[in-house]
Order: structure tokens, then C-alpha cells, then sequence
């Protein structure tokens, strides 16, 4: 069963300068000289499913997220949503400024349907979600854009939605605050809650969401399995910034992924990659990347990233960072580039180690070489007992 259901949705906003113009545009949906934000938008949410869409400013998001919402009203097309629908779009919006922040929890538990009483039972929880201390008893105006997005988001979570909406407002909360808000979107999820989620942080997309939409000027890009539809997005993205797509995966280890996208400027390729040893916890592993100069790098700089199935990076590193300088390159020369690391203890499951080249500073750099997904691992249940994405070693003392 569909908990959202779009079809054909369009929308177009005027470009009128008075009364007249305006009134002709609501009684035709007149799109001569209009703004075309969305053309033709169809797509479906399962019931408990996490839904993604990605694209660039203006592509047509907010106005496509305001219209399921209820916020807007399509041109024309047809919307379907099925569940208590609790939205985080514009900061603080539905959020008197007069009110305190307790007030507007109220006020929006109200719009929800829910009784005074069973906001009540939940108010403990969001004030500790939130974490504002006094602040909660003070007007909404007197806020900073973190507070707002605090209570907010806090707000939203905690009043049973069936359907959630998050927009881009998450951006503009601290990276503890953000992490407590992803682990609270999976654990909504997990209870069965329908997720719509829009961000620019393609990894948080493929973390969370099963499939995804990519909108590009208003109109469905692709749509289908968040992997490969942020792949594509983000090879065009790149490509329309003047980074082309480089060949094709080079044949490496048994272990070596062949379906990872790949992109870059094409001055150096990953030749080969071979991870050795095999991943146990403690276990000493090399992973081996053979770079093959194009044209001249001058600062080449070599790295790697490991993700778990969720597309959560675990942990990374590449030679500027670890400071090993490797020499330049020039067209036809090979370096190879060997990380040398004790395995941590992960939990059991599949990983994907993604692999890349740069030339420039951390600070700033061009792609020559990005291999996503070159080599899968699977770590096996070993009996070692992980809390959280990986256990390290600790020494542990104790004084009376």
C-alpha cells in the first residue's frame, strides 16, 4: 500500500506584475512567461518506506515537497497521501515568533490532532531532544537558527507522524545535532513511518533511503535505487561542472567491485587495487591503489573511504592527511601507494572501499580519479561483540 501517491504533478509560477495579471493566471494556469517548476511529476512511497530526492538549486524540490505537504496546490496532477504527516520544510515555519518554544509544540500538536494531554506525555522527551535549556520558555524570536531547527525538529518527531517530511533544514544544525536527528529518522522508520527526505548530502540519501528521485528543471531525471540514481546525479553533476567521466573499471583482485561509478578529469586512473590480508579484527591489511599519470600532477594525492551497506562512511584516510607526499606525476608514469592498517572491529555485513586521486592541497584539489565502490568486503560473525560501527581498543584503569 502507497503511503504517497503523484501524478502528473506540475507547477508554474507567474511572472505577473499586477492584480489583473495574477487573477488570469488562477482562473487559466496561464504558463506563458511563467517560471515551469515542475513538469509532469509522477512517482510513488510504499507505506514504511524511506523516499529520497535529490537535485541542484531550483531543480524543483521545495516547491514538489510544499505540494505534498499541502502547502501549495499543484497546476495540475493529482496527490495522494495516506497518514498523519508531520513536515520540516522552512525553518520555524508554522512557529509564531510571540510564542515560546513550549507554546508552538502545542500549537502544532493541535494542527496534528493531538490532544493536550498526549502532547504532554511526550513534552520531557522533546525538551531533552532539543536540549535548549530556559530557552524553551522564551519566544520563538529570540532564537538562533539552530534553536528554531532544535525545537522544530524535535517537535516533528515526537508526535507520531505516520508520514515525515524533511527538507534541507537539517544543514544548518551541528554535526551532533544532525547525528542525533538521523538515528531518530531510523528509528521512525523502523517503526513503520514513511520518510520523504531532501538533501544535498548525498551520502545521508543513500544512508537512509531504499529508492530515490533526481529532479533536474522541474522534471523526473530518474528514478529507481538511491545507489545508482546518486551515481548518476552525481557523474552529471561534475560533468556539467567540466569534470568528465574517466574510462572504464580496470580488471583488479577477485574482491574488486566492476559497478561502482567512476568519475574524474581523467589526468590519472586507478590501474589497480588489491586489499591483503584478510579483514579480522586486530588483523595487519595492506590496501594496494597503482595510480597511472594521464598528464602531468603536480601534488598528486591518494585516498580512501570505507562504507558500510547503508552508505554510512566508517572511516578513511588518504597521504596529504597522513602526511606521505607522492611524487608528481607525468603521462605514462605509474606510484604505487600502499596503506598499511590494523583492521578494527567492525560489526558483521558487506563494506565497499571507494578509492581516489587527486592533484592540489586538502584545502583545494581536482578529482583526477574517483572509483566508487572499487572493493567489497564482508566481515563474518566472529563472536567479537561490536556497539555501534566498530569497537577500538581501550585501556581501562581504575582508582580508589
Amino acid at each position: 500500500m502507497n503511503a504517497v501517491e503523484a501524478n502528473g504533478l506540475s507547477k508554474t509560477y507567474p511572472l505577473v506584475t499586477g492584480a489583473f495579471s495574477r487573477l488570469r493566471h488562477m482562473l487559466h494556469r496561464d504558463a506563458a512567461g511563467g517560471i515551469r517548476a515542475l513538469d509532469d511529476v509522477t512517482f510513488s512511497i510504499r507505506r514504511g518506506e524511506a523516499f529520497g530526492i535529490v537535485g541542484s538549486n531550483g531543480s524543483g524540490k521545495s516547491t514538489l515537497l510544499q505540494i505534498v505537504a499541502g502547502i501549495l496546490r499543484p497546476d495540475s496532477g493529482t496527490l495522494k497521501v495516506e497518514g498523519r504527516l508531520a513536515t520540516l520544510l522552512e525553518l520555524g515555519s508554522g512557529f509564531s515568533p510571540e510564542f515560546t518554544g513550549r507554546e508552538n509544540i502545542y500549537l502544532n500538536g493541535s494542527i496534528l490532532g493531538l490532544e493536550r494531554g498526549r502532547i504532554d506525555e511526550r513534552m520531557e522527551s522533546i525538551e531533552r531532544f532539543a536540549d535548549i535549556g530556559e530557552f524553551m520558555d522564551r519566544p520563538v524570536r529570540t532564537y538562533s537558527s539552530g534553536m528554531v531547527l532544535r525545537v522544530a525538529f524535535a517537535a516533528a518527531a515526537h508526535t507520531e507522524p505516520e508520514v515525515l517530511i524533511v527538507d534541507e533544514a537539517l544543514a544548518v544544525g551541528d554535526i551532533g545535532f544532525r547525528q542525533r536527528c538521523m538515528r531518530r529518522i531510523h528509528e521512525l522508520r523502523s517503526r513503520g513511518c514513511t520518510i520523504l527526505f531532501v538533501s544535498h548530502d548525498t551520502g545521508d540519501v543513500k544512508a537512509l533511503c531504499d529508492r530515490c528521485l533526481w529532479l533536474d528543471k522541474g522534471c523526473v531525471r530518474e528514478l529507481g535505487d538511491s545507489d545508482e540514481v546518486v551515481a548518476a546525479y552525481l557523474r552529471s553533476t561534475l560533468e556539467r561542472d567540466g569534470v568528465s567521466e574517466s574510462a572504464g573499471a580496470v580488471a583488479g583482485h577477485a574482491v574488486a567491485n566492476q559497478t561502482g561509478s567512476r568519475f574524474g578529469d581523467g589526468r590519472a586512473r586507478i590501474a589497480a587495487r588489491e586489499l591483503l590480508g584478510r579483514w579480522r579484527a586486530g588483523a595487519n591489511l595492506t590496501l594496494r591503489i597503482v595510480v597511472r599519470g594521464e598528464a602531468v600532477l603536480a601534488r598528486p594525492i591518494v585516498g580512501f573511504l570505507v562504507r558500510n551497506e547503508r552508505g554510512e562512511t566508517i572511516f578513511g584516510t588518504n597521504t596529504a592527511r597522513e602526511d606521505y607526499p607522492v611524487p608528481a606525476l607525468t603521462e605514462g608514469s605509474d606510484c604505487t601507494v600502499e596503506f598499511h592498517f590494523s583492521a578494527p572491529a567492525l560489526s558483521a555485513g558487506r563494506y565497499r572501499i571507494s578509492l581516489a586521486v587527486s592533484d592540489g592541497t586538502m584545502e583545494d584539489f581536482a578529482v583526477a580519479d574517483y572509483l566508487e565502490d572499487a572493493l567489497e568486503v564482508m566481515v563474518p560473525e566472529d563472536g567479537e561483540v561490536v556497539s555501534g560501527y566498530l569497537r577500538l581498543p581501550c585501556e581501562v584503569s581504575v582508582r580508589q
